[in-house]
């Protein structure tokens, strides 16, 4: 059963994007012609997706205006503190359900089949416990670096350069109950599938681009045009 809920990752200061996020949160930098929370959003009614929280700490107001009187969406303000992306992933659980979940990076954008949609057709819950949504090096536009994975012959993810994670997932959240920490990154959700052998990777077979830095915007706006948005 595909999953029908759906955890955008919204809160963080996007500090690398600065000054455009001196008067504005991450999220809400348009990138051709509408913010990249909207273009996150736009997948989701193809996935079959029925619920949606975002989480939000910096300008927070300006994000939930933003996404007001959306059906089936929540916004969750980390007012206290940021909680990372596990912390903020368990404390969604109320509103995501307890069922597997998508999850999805808000400053990405992507061309080719809907990452969702692939996701959720690769999904198979009896042996994964989690299934990540890979780039390859050659089309990871905007990124800098050795890569996260590597993917074996049978899928099953282990850490080392290789494929880049696009910030698109499906994941089983039971185990964010034995992480103690209030503020923890997904990677320590990610270690315990990985040590059972039951973190599985899939590649994109479109473009994509990681919208970091004032000058991804250009290039975001360079893959659209010239393949299409998803």
């Amino acid at each position: 059963m595909r999953p029908a809920s759906l955890m955008i990752f919204g809160a963080g200061f996007g500090t690398r994007m600065r000054p455009l996020t001196d008067d504005r949160p991450k999220p809400l930098i348009e990138v051709a012609g509408r913010p990249l929370i909207d273009h996150a959003l736009a997948l989701a009614p193809d996935a079959g997706i029925r619920r949606i929280a975002v989480n939000a700490h910096y300008r927070a107001d300006q994000l939930a205006a933003h996404l007001a009187d959306r059906p089936g969406l929540t916004v969750l303000r980390e007012t206290e503190a940021l909680l990372d992306t596990g912390g903020g992933l368990r404390n969604a659980l109320p509103v995501l359900g307890e069922a597997p979940v998508f999850t999805l990076n808000s400053d990405a954008v992507w061309t080719g089949p809907n990452p969702l949609c692939t996701l959720a057709n690769a999904w198979a819950p009896a042996k994964m416990d989690g299934l990540l949504l890979l780039i390859p090096p050659e089309r990871a536009t905007g990124h800098s670096g050795k890569g996260d994975f590597l993917i074996g012959p049978d899928g099953r993810l282990r850490r080392g350069p290789g494929a880049i994670y696009s910030g698109a997932g499906i994941l089983k959240t039971d185990g964010l109950a034995e992480i103690p920490e209030r503020i923890f990154s997904l990677n320590r959700l990610w270690d315990g599938m990985l040590s059972k052998g039951r973190l599985y990777g899939i590649l994109h077979c479109g473009g994509w681009c990681d919208v970091g830095h004032p000058g991804g915007i250009a290039e975001a706006e360079a893959l659209l045009a010239g393949q299409g948005d998803v």
